[in-house]
């Protein structure tokens, strides 16, 4: 059932406020469905009579958008191993795509004139690109501006040196009028370890995790089934083979398995994957990329997952049992959330550190699932109150002039 929102004060035909969601989306799903759920949200509720989100997604057109919300795509780039990046465009060196995406951010936000501008995660954008914008719209007093922080960055340290590294800290301080963080304090803080004045703490609001609901109806299989998924895949082809090797060594093991490759994992690996597959002659059964993969969360027996911060929100909000496979490289982010939200009987953390990530593992973990304790018994229900945290916080701000905001 679709989550109703409190209705916002009417709007004249003068005061029809909008919202800009920036995502830099550099790898992954994860950013550019964070501000689809976000963005929904406004609208729906009336805080915001519409919204456009930046991002530098592949796949956003695959997606489907509520009729008030549109998407601009940015020119992609690409993360290589040694941390640096490319872009997608042959024709285009780094700078220069660096330079365009800038140029088209500012043409956008200086055409939309939004109320609200919600950053997400990169206080300065991707290299910079947003600094020009955020000026100006400072300078220009009109738009209210937050940084969205998921609930796990990194580790302190590791990220202190990154926000040194990318002035974010001095950008937070300068020109962000509240940071939210997309989690609630009492299971994690991501801002531990970065120098933030008293002022911006002061301003700093925890709204609990993003709820999620079935946007898109979908069809499921009709017989019992668990779910797994690496998210965009980018990053799980680790995961998906330690899954199939488990279906594999073990020929009675189930329910059957439906593997969402995701539309990240592909080329030859993908390929390999796929004949594993046909070997197990429907045990498991595969699909590229599922754009309503809401409705498989809804309906899975289990889950086995990476986990990243869309894809723990989805299991707690379809309260589903879990065993997380978190990735350890290049950021620890997935394994703290994995390891604080087992020690909170959320979820599974099959932990390389502690259980190994094994096919007998695996098969142990999968086999757990039925009696494993579901997130709502340990009071997940109680943590899932942040699309309405946003929506208040979104009013309240909205609601005063900007400079009152800041201070």
């Amino acid at each position: 059932m679709r989550h109703t929102y409190p209705p916002a004060e009417p709007a004249g035909p003068m005061h029809q406020r909008r919202a800009v969601l920036y995502s830099h989306d550099t790898f992954g799903l994860g950013h550019l469905r964070r501000s689809r759920a976000l963005a929904s949200a406004l609208t729906q509720s009336g805080v915001v009579t519409s919204a456009i989100i930046l991002t530098g997604s592949p796949v956003a057109g695959r997606f489907t958008f509520p009729p008030a919300v549109d998407h601009v795509r940015l020119p992609g780039v690409k993360k290589l191993p040694d941390g640096s990046y490319i872009s997608k465009n042959s024709g285009m060196d780094i700078d220069g795509t660096t330079a365009l995406r800038a140029g088209l951010i500012a043409s956008t936000v200086a055409e939309y004139e939004p109320d609200l501008l919600i950053v997400d995660k990169e206080p300065t954008g991707f290299r910079g690109e947003l600094v020009p914008t955020l000026e100006k719209l400072r300078n220009a007093g009109k738009t209210r501006i937050v940084l969205g922080l998921r609930d796990v960055l990194d580790e302190p340290d590791v990220l202190a040196a990154e926000w040194a590294r990318k002035n974010a800290v001095e950008a937070t301080e300068r020109f962000y009028d509240e940071v939210w963080v997309y989690g609630p304090r009492s299971v994690y803080d991501p801002t531990q370890g970065l120098p933030l004045s008293d002022r911006v703490r002061a301003r700093t609001h925890w709204t609990g995790y993003l709820r999620r609901e079935i946007i898109d109806p979908a069809e499921v299989p009709d017989e019992p089934y668990i779910l797994i998924t690496p998210g965009g895949g980018g990053d799980g082809a680790a995961m998906v083979d330690l899954v199939l090797q488990a279906y594999e060594k073990d020929a009675d093991l189930g329910p059957k398995a439906v593997l969402v490759y995701g539309p990240f994992l592909s080329g030859e690996t993908r390929d390999r994957f796929e004949a594993r597959v046909a070997d197990l002659n429907g045990r498991v059964i595969a699909t590229g990329f599922d754009s309503k993969i809401e409705a498989l969360f809804a309906g899975a027996e289990g889950v086995v997952s990476m986990g990243g911060y869309n894809t723990f929100c989805e299991l707690l909000s379809f309260d589903a049992r879990a065993v997380i496979v978190p990735r350890t490289k290049p950021r620890l982010e997935q394994w703290i959330r994995a390891n604080r939200a087992e020690e909170l009987g959320l979820v599974r953390n099959l932990d390389q550190f502690r259980d190994g990530l094994t096919p007998d593992a695996m098969i142990a973990a999968i086999r757990a699932l039925p009696t494993q304790t579901r997130p709502s018994e340990a009071g997940a229900d109680g943590l899932l109150d942040g699309l309405d945290v946003v929506i208040a916080r979104a009013r309240a701000l909205m609601g005063a002039d900007v400079q009152s905001a800041a201070e």
